[in-house]
C-alpha cells in the first residue's frame, strides 16, 4: 500500500479546506456575492478579449439564464455614435459562456463594445487598437488569485485593480489558478470576474487555467487519461470531462484559435497558440497537459511522492527515458513559432509554470525541499528540450504557479546559455514558499543577497537566481493564513526601440505610482533582448551588413536545416554565432525578397563581412 508524504498531508488538508460549494450552496453564493436573484439588466458578468492577425475573439461571461430568457446573445460595435451588430453567438451551457468572432477586424483604431442580451442587459467596453507604433509594450503579469474568509478574510483586490487602471497595460495575463475551488468552477470564476472585469473589459487578455482552475490540488495532464484522484499523481484529468471543457471554454476560448486542435485523449480540447500584439509575439503554452504523471514513472523506496525532502537522494535519477514535459505537439509548435516574425520585434513565451525548481522551502521553515515534481525542473530531459527550442527565437518567459517572484537565467549545457524567466508572485498567498540554499550562488554580483547567483535546482538543472520576492521571517512564522504576505503581481516592459524587457515585482497593497513605493528586493531588472541565449565559447559566422534595417536572420544546420537561432535584429549590422563547428545557412528577410547563403562555415574567430542588399 503506497503511503501518503507527510508533505502531501499537510497540502491536501488545506486543499480540501478550500473546496466550496458541497453541500452549502447559499453560503457559496453569499461568498461569491451572487444574488439569488441577478436583475434581468444585469444579466452579463463580465468580458475577455483578444485580437490576433485581425481577428477578435471576445467571450462574454453570463451569470445563470432564468426562467424563459433566451440563450442567445449579440455583439454590438459602436460606428458613427450608432451601435451596429456585428455577431450572434449561442450561451452556452454548462457555465453560460457566449464566444463572438470578428474576423477582418481593423485594429487600427480604439472600438466601443457592448454584449446585449434579449435587449435588456448591456455591458460595454472598449477593443483598444493595436500599440504596434509604441515605444513600450506594457504587460500586467498576475497568477494564484483567491478570496477564502477563514483563511484570513476577504482579499480585496481593488489595490491591483487601481494601479492597473493607472497602468492602462497593452496586455493582461493571468497563469492559471484564477479558481481555487475544486468543484465549482463556474461561480468562482463569476467572482473573478466580478473582481477583475473593470480592467478586462478594457484590455485584451491572456488567461489559462491551472491544476486548482480543474479541480486538483496538482496535474500532471498526460495527454488527457482519466486520474484516480484529485491529488494528481496517476497523470490526467481527475474532474468530468465536460468540467474540463467548461473550465477552458470560460478562460480560454477568447484566446487566438489553437494551432493544431486536435482534441487529446477523451475529447479534451486543447488551447496552445501565439498571439502578435504590439509587435510582441507570445508563444501561449499549456505546459501542464501532456506532462508525464508521476505513476509508474517516479518511485522512491517503493512509494509515490509529488516531492522529495530527503538530502540523500540523488535526483538525476528521476529523469527517466520517456517522460514527458511539452509533448511532440507544442515542440512542434514552437519549432514554427521560431521562425514566424510577422510584425513582431521581440517575443516572449507564456506558461503556468517556469522551467525550474526555484523555491526550496515551502510550508515549513524546518523542511527543505530537494525536488518538487509539480515545477517544470522535472522531467530534466524534457526541460532541457523545451529551454533548446524557446532560446532559438530569443525569448524571454513568463509565468506564475509558484507563489513566489522570481527572475532567473535558465542553463543548459552551461549557466545562463538559456532564456530569463520570470515568475509573477501570487495574487493572494496561503502557502508561502521561498528560496534560501544552505550554499550561497556563485558569480553573483557585488554585494547582492547570498541567495543569489549560480544554483543547480533540486532537479540539478543551471541556474542563474538573479531575485527572489522571498517572505520575511515574520511573514513564515505566521504560518497557513491566506493573506497578501510576500503576495503582488508583476509588470514586464517591452522597449522595442532598445529591444529590451524590464521585469518588476511588486508587492500588494502598494501605489506604484508614488515615488517612494518600492518592489520586492533586487527588482527591477532589465535584460537585452540577446541576453536570452548567450554564447560564451561557440563560433562566429560572418557580420551581416544588410541594406535594409531590422530585417529577420535565420540561422540553420546546413545539412539537417535545424533552426539553430531565428531574430528580428536591431539595426543594419549583425554577427550570428553558433554553439558548433559547421556549416550553416542564413537566411536574411521575409517573403520574396529574402535572401539565402548556402554553406557558411562557422569559425572561432570570424572577421568575415557578408554584404547583403536586399
Amino acid at each position: 500500500m503506497k503511503r501518503r508524504h507527510p508533505l502531501l498531508a499537510v497540502l491536501l488538508i488545506l486543499f480540501s479546506s478550500l473546496s466550496f460549494g458541497q453541500g452549502n450552496d447559499k453560503k457559496l453564493h453569499e461568498l461569491l456575492r451572487l444574488p439569488d436573484n441577478i436583475p434581468a439588466e444585469d444579466r452579463i458578468c463580465f468580458a475577455l478579449y483578444t485580437v490576433h492577425e485581425n481577428t477578435l475573439k471576445l467571450t462574454a461571461q453570463f451569470y445563470p439564464i432564468k426562467n424563459f430568457e433566451p440563450f442567445e446573445a449579440t455583439l454590438e460595435i459602436e460606428e458613427k455614435g450608432t451601435w451596429v451588430k456585428k455577431a450572434q453567438t449561442e450561451i452556452i451551457y454548462p457555465g453560460y459562456t457566449a464566444p463572438f468572432r470578428i474576423e477582418n477586424w481593423d485594429d487600427t483604431k480604439d472600438a466601443k463594445y457592448r454584449v446585449v442580451h434579449n435587449n435588456i442587459a448591456f455591458y460595454e467596453g472598449l477593443i483598444r487598437k493595436n500599440p504596434r507604433d509604441k515605444e513600450e509594450f506594457v504587460m500586467g503579469a498576475l497568477t494564484c488569485n483567491s478570496f477564502y474568509p477563514q483563511h484570513g478574510g476577504d482579499i480585496s483586490k481593488k489595490d491591483i485593480v487601481e494601479n492597473m487602471q493607472k497602468l492602462k497595460p497593452d496586455l493582461l495575463f493571468f497563469s492559471g489558478d484564477q479558481v481555487y475551488d475544486h468543484s465549482a468552477h463556474y461561480l468562482n470564476w463569476i467572482r473573478f470576474g466580478q473582481d477583475f472585469g473593470d480592467i478586462i473589459r478594457n484590455t485584451p487578455t491572456i488567461t489559462i487555467p491551472d491544476d486548482h482552475d480543474v479541480g486538483q490540488a496538482n496535474i500532471w495532464g498526460a495527454g488527457g487519461k482519466k486520474a484516480t484522484s484529485r491529488r494528481g499523481i496517476s497523470g490526467g484529468y481527475y474532474m468530468p470531462v465536460e468540467y474540463i471543457r467548461e473550465v477552458e471554454r470560460a478562460q480560454c476560448s477568447h484566446l487566438p484559435d489553437p494551432y493544431d486542435p486536435t482534441p487529446i485523449e477523451r475529447g479534451i480540447g486543447v488551447y496552445y497558440t501565439d498571439l502578435e500584439w504590439g509587435g510582441i509575439s507570445f508563444a501561449i503554452l499549456e505546459d501542464r497537459k501532456f506532462k508525464s504523471g508521476l505513476e509508474g514513472v517516479i518511485e522512491h523506496n517503493g512509494e509515490i511522492y509529488e516531492a522529495i525532502t530527503d538530502p540523500t537522494v540523488d535526483t538525476r535519477n528521476f529523469d527517466v527515458h520517456g517522460a514527458t514535459l511539452l509533448g511532440d505537439r507544442q515542440l512542434k509548435f514552437l519549432e514554427d513559432w521560431t521562425t514566424d516574425w510577422s510584425n513582431a520585434e521581440m517575443k516572449t513565451v507564456l506558461s503556468q509554470t517556469i522551467f525550474a525548481m526555484a523555491n526550496n522551502f515551502s510550508g515549513k521553515r524546518d523542511r527543505e525541499l530537494y525536488a518538487d515534481f509539480d515545477t517544470n525542473g522535472w522531467p530534466q530531459t524534457g526541460r532541457n528540450k523545451a529551454l533548446s527550442v524557446i532560446r532559438k527565437s530569443y525569448s524571454s518567459m513568463v509565468a506564475g504557479d509558484q507563489h513566489l517572484g522570481t527572475l532567473i537565467q535558465h542553463g543548459i549545457d552551461d549557466w545562463d546559455d538559456a532564456g530569463y524567466s520570470f515568475c509573477t508572485p501570487a495574487i493572494a498567498n496561503l502557502w508561502l514558499r521561498w528560496w534560501q540554499p544552505k550554499q550561497e550562488g556563485k558569480n553573483r554580483k557585488a554585494n547582492a543577497p547570498k541567495y543569489t547567483g549560480e544554483f543547480v535546482d533540486g532537479f540539478h538543472n543551471k541556474i542563474t537566481m538573479h531575485a527572489a520576492a522571498n517572505p520575511t521571517l515574520p511573514e513564515i512564522a505566521e504560518g497557513g493564513k491566506l493573506s497578501t504576505r510576500a503576495a503582488g503581481f508583476g509588470i514586464v516592459r517591452y522597449n522595442k526601440t532598445k529591444r529590451t524587457t524590464t521585469f518588476e515585482c511588486w508587492g500588494r497593497n502598494t501605489d506604484i505610482f508614488l515615488a517612494d513605493s518600492k518592489q520586492y528586493d533586487g527588482f527591477p531588472i532589465t535584460i537585452s533582448q540577446t541576453d536570452n541565449f548567450k554564447i560564451k565559447n561557440g563560433f562566429e559566422l560572418p557580420t551581416l551588413k544588410i541594406s535594409n534595417e531590422d530585417q529577420v536572420v535565420t540561422v540553420r544546420k546546413s545539412y539537417t536545416n535545424e533552426v539553430v537561432s531565428s531574430l528580428r535584429i536591431n539595426g543594419k549590422v549583425f554577427q550570428p554565432k553558433v554553439l558548433q563547428k559547421g556549416s550553416y545557412t542564413i537566411e536574411i528577410g521575409e517573403g520574396k525578397s529574402s535572401k539565402r547563403f548556402i554553406e557558411v562555415v562557422a569559425k572561432a574567430k570570424n572577421g568575415e563581412v557578408l554584404e547583403v542588399k536586399l
